[in-house]
């Protein structure tokens, strides 16, 4: 029983219920929705946003902010784009959309520390800035007509299941297991934490939030590559917005805007959750148009209740402690008067 309890505890945990509900409701709306097939979908489009949603939880964890991504993602994917249509190989343009990445979350991180920026200041100018380097450098056009080959690396499978998605699920093991089991790893959450605390402990601060954007840059230009596999060509708004669904999604999951709070396994169900909620409302056929609405008032509702619930895990742990304490004290007391 305590097994359980210490489960429900879990945001983690508690979200993935959520979206074991959605599928289950939906699924009695329309069973198409249950299908094998379905579900595959679903995840394969969830991919882009889970490898978005991972760098950007290591940024989170630090107490920062990307809002860079979604930029970095279509600067990235125009690059990638254009070396395939000019003849580059696959390997060198992979290199360079993960360089761009790297570069962009290095001048973010740069700025935050070096020049004292605030996080949401530098991602979001850094936001524009990108925008408008991509526009320049397609000259205002869509890339097109990208490779064959390279669009099927998203298409491989292996026992029937997506290669790209047994890549990402390895990677997204491998990256909590880093932040929640090694010394080093968890210096991103303690940053986020306590930042005071952890100057005293010893933890380079600056270096670590430097690698935290680095990470999320390259997570963006890894989304960007998928993206622009799995769609085949780059629009000049490509991701566009896509980083507000992102961090709705690491919310979601349990991730503190604060930070010091959260995982990539849960900022994973989160956007998994994200993606989940657009496939349902289509095939419960309700209008696109309201997607965006029903997404936040969810998202709003999910928040709150897990909120609600947490301060009162909060009361519960706090009087447990006190009737320990007060116990203690009595203890002691009789103790005392029967010498």
């Amino acid at each position: 029983m305590s097994i359980y309890k210490n489960l429900a505890k879990k945001r983690e945990f508690r979200t993935l219920i959520f979206l074991a509900v959605i599928f289950i409701i939906v699924g009695f709306i329309n069973t198409d929705f249950l299908t094998i097939g379905s579900i595959q979908n679903t995840l394969k489009s969830s991919l882009l946003f889970i490898v978005l949603v991972v760098g950007l939880t290591i940024v989170l964890l630090t107490g920062n902010i990307d809002i860079s991504v979604g930029g970095t993602l279509g600067l990235s994917a125009a690059v990638c784009g254009l070396i395939l249509k000019n003849g580059g190989s696959i390997f060198v343009s992979i290199l360079a959309a993960i360089f761009i990445g790297a570069a962009i979350g290095l001048i973010n991180g740069l700025g935050v520390t070096k020049l004292k920026i605030s996080s949401f200041i530098m991602t979001l100018g850094m936001l524009e800035i990108t925008r408008v380097i991509h526009v320049i450098y397609t000259n205002g056009q869509w890339v097109e007509n990208l490779p064959a080959g390279f669009k099927q690396l998203s298409q491989m499978n292996v026992l029937g299941i997506n290669v790209l998605l047994i890549i990402v699920l390895a990677g997204i093991t491998a990256i909590h297991l880093f932040l929640t089991r090694s010394r080093k790893g968890r210096y991103f959450s303690a940053i986020g934490d306590n930042i005071d605390g952890a100057i005293l402990l010893g933890v380079p601060v600056q270096r670590y939030v430097i690698y935290s954007f680095i990470a999320s840059g390259v997570c963006a230009a890894l989304a960007g590559l998928i993206f622009a596999s799995q769609i085949g060509f780059i629009s000049t708004n490509a991701g566009l917005g896509i980083e507000m669904t992102v961090i709705a999604a690491a919310v979601l999951g349990g991730v503190s805007l604060s930070g010091g709070v959260g995982t990539v396994i849960g900022a994973t169900i989160g956007a998994v959750i994200m993606i989940s909620i657009n496939s349902a409302l289509i095939y419960m056929k309700i209008p696109a148009f309201w997607n965006d609405a029903i997404s936040g008032l969810l998202l709003i509702m999910i928040v709150v209740t897990d909120a609600v619930l947490s301060r009162r895990a909060d009361k519960h742990i706090k009087k447990e402690r006190l009737k320990a304490r007060v116990l203690k004290e009595e203890v002691s007391v009789n103790h005392a008067h029967a010498k």
